[in-house]
């Protein structure tokens, strides 16, 4: 049993979306993310159209309509990334401003583009978030197995999703620790100046490392002694049945009427 706690966002439900099978649904997601990203810059009807299909599996998975919603919004900051295509990219200028003896001009063309890569990161990160939901860890690794990705990387994602759990456990016994052996008096500021705190987080960082290095290496050799070979096992028989095929068409079609959607708003 993978101790993923810390990691796994798996939401047990008996919803049409967890009964399919976790090929069909990796599928269904990588699908999803590559006609968001083949929409072209300004084809709001079609990312719309993406946004309800979202939201409809977030529903049928019983995960509430705004469950993935809520959850997105974190890609919103590492999307502003892109906020540079306001001034890249030609067009009509919007604004301009003069900065030393560079002018800077944003352009309606760039303002598009910038929207339009928000919109594709925020929508590919509420399917990738009812994936994860409706999914869990061994399921999810097995299923890429199946899909013929390399038993290395699938094998590196297992024990990376394993000892960063274990990595965290150590950090929080550390702090546990440190906590433990600071005293702080009544309205006092506990520490010591920014060069010793500074030292301090070295240590513990050092610490850290060599802890979680110890305690991975045990727990691997207690997984070999129970006899692990390399795989993550898992319950899931991983069948696909006639449900699992109907949803796979389905998705498909609705994404074809996206795409189709999308051509028929071309940049402005």
């Amino acid at each position: 049993m993978m101790h993923t706690h810390l990691l796994d966002r798996y939401r047990e439900a008996q919803s049409v979306i967890h009964r399919l099978d976790p090929r069909v649904k990796v599928v269904v997601t990588l699908l999803f993310i590559v006609s968001t990203a083949l929409l072209p810059d300004g084809a709001w009807f079609a990312f719309a159209l993406s946004f309800i299909l979202a939201l409809s599996c977030s529903f049928l998975a019983r995960l509430g309509v705004t469950f993935a919603l809520r959850r997105s919004f974190v890609v919103l900051p590492f999307a502003l990334a892109a906020i540079t295509a306001i001034i890249a990219v030609p067009g009509r200028p919007l604004f301009m401003w003069q900065i030393g003896g560079t002018t800077i001009i944003g352009t309606d063309a760039g303002v598009v583009r910038f929207l339009s890569i928000l919109a594709r990161s925020w929508l590919s990160v509420q399917m990738a978030i009812v994936l994860t939901a409706t999914t869990n860890v061994p399921d999810l690794l097995h299923a890429l197995r199946h899909l013929r990705v390399p038993e290395v990387l699938v094998a590196i994602v297992g024990f990376m999703l394993r000892y960063l759990s274990v990595l965290a456990d150590e950090a929080a016994r550390l702090l546990r620790a440190r906590e433990a052996r600071s005293a702080l008096l009544a309205n006092r500021r506990g520490g010591g100046s920014p060069g010793w705190r500074a030292r301090v987080a070295g240590y513990m960082a050092g610490q850290l490392f060599l802890r979680s290095y110890e305690r991975s290496d045990r727990v691997y050799n207690a997984m070999l002694a129970r006899g692990f070979a390399g795989r993550f096992l898992a319950i899931n028989p991983h069948l696909m049945r006639e449900h699992d095929w109907w949803a796979l068409a389905v998705t498909v079609v609705a994404l074809t009427v996206v795409q189709l959607a999308g051509q028929g708003f071309p940049p402005g």
